[in-house]
């Protein structure tokens, strides 16, 4: 393994300390949306981050986070950058991520994407219940606590839930 590699890994590491402010049981490596790391001798280091939707208000805040993190590691010159081309897709998501997502009462995106429709949020699309595990839910809102959840209603245990939205 190179020098190079071991110290992206160790960057990578680094980053799995910083939540995501609007669901903090997800770091940004679960979330998917830290793209690259670059790293100069004369520039410092360079994280690529993508948001999970144009306009994401957690952004400043996670890269404000990422700097301080960096920061208490000893990492000198951090420049965040955020792209949004290719945009985000919950695919970008760890597993690990999805279970965490679960565990905290928020269900995760359905496991194979459905093809962007005008129907994609349809209220019939089989939701799980991340309490029951009941597949009889029915979506109240097309938005829920944050724009990239909807919210759903269990027909069996009747608890709210938060659905995070494929996309």
């Amino acid at each position: 393994m190179s020098t190079n590699t071991i110290h992206k890994k160790n960057i990578y590491t680094c980053l799995e300390e910083i939540k995501d402010p609007e669901v903090p049981v997800l770091s940004i490596i679960d979330l998917g949306i830290v793209r690259d790391i670059k790293e100069s001798e004369e520039d410092g280091i360079e994280i690529i981050i993508t948001p999970t939707y144009t306009g994401c208000p957690a952004m400043d805040m996670i890269a404000m986070n990422i700097k301080m993190t960096m920061a208490s590691y000893g990492y000198k010159n951090i420049k965040v950058t955020s792209v949004l081309s290719p945009a985000w897709t919950t695919d970008w998501m760890s597993e690990e991520g999805k279970r965490k997502l679960k565990e905290y009462g928020i269900a995760p995106p359905n496991p194979k994407q459905q093809v962007c429709h005008e129907n994609l949020f349809a209220p019939n699309e089989a939701v799980q219940c991340p309490h029951c595990n009941s597949h009889h839910t029915h979506r109240i809102s097309e938005f829920g606590s944050t724009a990239c959840k909807a919210l759903y209603q269990c027909d069996d245990c009747k608890e709210p839930f938060d659905y995070f939205k494929c996309h």
